[in-house]
């Protein structure tokens, strides 16, 4: 699978990548005037990347194709889980961080993020990338394949700083799924910063304000 990837620099030297992933039903295009609202200066040049999702049959929407990571079978997310999908979009993934690499960015400059169905993404191949990563920043989503998650994870990962943000009235990933993914994180090793706020599914401000900050903390000049 190869992604298709909308690109957008902020100058012409970029010393940092964040690779912004989608929810479901949505496409690269939805995070562009969010990225757009960072105020990113004091790191410098940044390259955002926002790939689409492959367009295929949803289980949970009648088998409707839209744009998603992996399918959806069931309302609660985790009890039957799509893992072919999820390990496919997690290897399209890891292309787009290599090709970065390539083009002189270090895996410790590079953040993945992602909403809903992005966070689990962005969550799923923060955990299990041999590097460290500059951060991994998930929003209202939730940790995919959480039984693996312990003996899959690299001893990498863990210095990877995590982002976790979230609202409290969410009716589409539900505040105790997101809650039960931080705690599962931080069980294993990992340091997450959890933000909740009082909206429904999608990204408030504050959240942005508080991404801002965190990106940055892990993406300042060192």
């Amino acid at each position: 699978m190869t992604l298709k990837i909308i690109e957008a620099e902020t100058g012409p030297n970029p010393v940092a990548t964040v690779l912004i992933m989608h929810g479901l039903g949505a496409d690269g295009r939805d995070f562009l005037p969010i990225a757009e609202q960072l105020d990113l200066t004091s790191v410098g040049d940044i390259r955002f990347l926002f790939p689409n999702a492959p367009v295929i049959p949803v289980t949970i929407n009648g088998g409707y194709e839209m744009p998603a990571w992996y399918d959806i079978l069931a309302a609660d997310l985790v009890r039957r889980e799509d893992e072919a999908g999820l390990r496919a979009s997690q290897t399209a993934i890891e292309a787009v961080i290599a090709n970065e690499k390539s083009r002189g960015i270090p895996a410790s400059r590079i953040v993945v993020a992602g909403f809903s169905q992005g966070c689990a993404m962005a969550l799923m191949v923060g955990m299990r990338h041999a590097e460290v990563l500059g951060g991994i920043i998930g929003m209202s989503g939730y940790l995919p394949l959480s039984g693996k998650a312990t003996a899959e994870h690299t001893a990498s990962s863990l210095a990877t700083p995590i982002f976790l943000g979230h609202g409290t009235h969410d009716g589409v990933v539900a505040l105790d799924r997101a809650t039960a993914s931080r705690d599962a994180l931080q069980a294993m090793g990992y340091a997450v910063e959890w933000h909740a706020y009082p909206m429904e599914h999608s990204v408030c401000p504050q959240e942005v304000l508080d991404v801002q900050t965190f990106l940055q903390r892990v993406l300042g000049k060192k």
